[in-house]
């Protein structure tokens, strides 16, 4: 393992995929071997190619993987990913950081003394989701481990005018809201991905950094990385966001998430040197990072 590189890779729609996503374009005699990620009540729900497998075991053996999702640790515990479980791993959109798959208590409670200064209680915005007004296209409503919530929505039934409305009602409560396939998620601008990873960096004596992602909850990440990728879909590919770290895939889907594997592997192997511009990921502890508002 390279102790000089950090890969922080999101999951769901970046590095698996459930069969909704796959968005091949292939007949199916070409369609790529694809392998089974997670499995859900008995049932495969997640899924990689072979080849992004072996792309990852591979990578695991030059780099410090670290997972970094918004499931929570029962659903993470769930994905199945080839090779040796990772030493770290980043749950909860950045609420809770796994450290030899257990929960890391020090993080936890700096974290909860934050939220109780710089965001309004998890209640108050549960109850927007809640609301019968919404009832049309808020389908069901779960808490994730008392940091936030989301919804499983109708999104085609869901007025453009509401979730704008969502926006601006979570931003003044110090939270923050992104819709990602038939699931809106409700987080606090304190809980997020980039300060989480930060304190792995630092933990690690601050390696460079290469992050993927592809919802509007790992924009802050992919900017404070050396090094970013994105695939060419979801939230952040309908924003058409772009940053001058940040490499975009030609493919889409299942295959997306192999093309992300292939380019990191090369700009680590490849030794090319940091900008001393190009990251500001692990710029200040927890404590001191102000809430960023996306």
């Amino acid at each position: 393992m390279n102790a000089s590189h950090l890969v922080a890779c999101d999951l769901d729609r970046t590095l698996i995929y459930s069969s909704r996503a796959f968005w091949l374009e292939t007949d199916d005699a070409d369609a790529p071997s694809i392998v089974v990620s997670e499995v859900y009540q008995g049932v495969p729900l997640s899924y990689m190619t072979r080849t992004a497998e072996r792309l990852l075991v591979d990578l695991a053996g030059t780099a410090t993987f670290v997972p970094v999702t918004t499931r929570t640790v029962a659903q993470y515990s769930r994905v199945q990913l080839p090779g040796p479980v990772p030493r770290y791993a980043i749950t909860t959109n950045g609420g809770t950081i796994l450290t030899d798959g257990e929960p890391d208590a020090d993080w936890s409670r700096a974290l909860q003394s934050r939220l109780n200064t710089d965001a309004a209680p998890l209640a108050e915005v549960r109850a927007l989701l809640d609301d019968p007004a919404a009832t049309d296209w808020i389908l069901r409503v779960h808490t994730a481990e008392d940091l936030f919530t989301y919804a499983i929505i109708d999104r085609d039934a869901m007025p453009a005018t509401w979730i704008d409305g969502l926006h601006a009602q979570c931003l003044a409560l110090g939270w923050t809201v992104s819709v990602q396939g038939r699931k809106l998620y409700c987080v606090p601008a304190a809980v997020n991905k980039s300060a989480a990873v930060a304190e792995v960096r630092r933990r690690l004596g601050a390696p460079t950094v290469l992050a993927a992602g592809d919802s509007l909850l790992d924009q802050r990440m992919l900017e404070e990385a050396h090094f970013a990728y994105r695939p060419a879909h979801g939230e952040l590919h309908e924003a058409a966001f772009q940053s001058h770290n940040l490499v975009v895939t030609s493919a889409r889907g299942i295959l997306a998430g192999e093309e992300l594997l292939r380019s990191i592997t090369a700009q680590i192997l490849s030794g090319s040197p940091v900008s001393g511009a190009s990251a500001k990921v692990g710029s200040a502890p927890l404590a001191a990072r102000s809430p960023v508002g996306r």
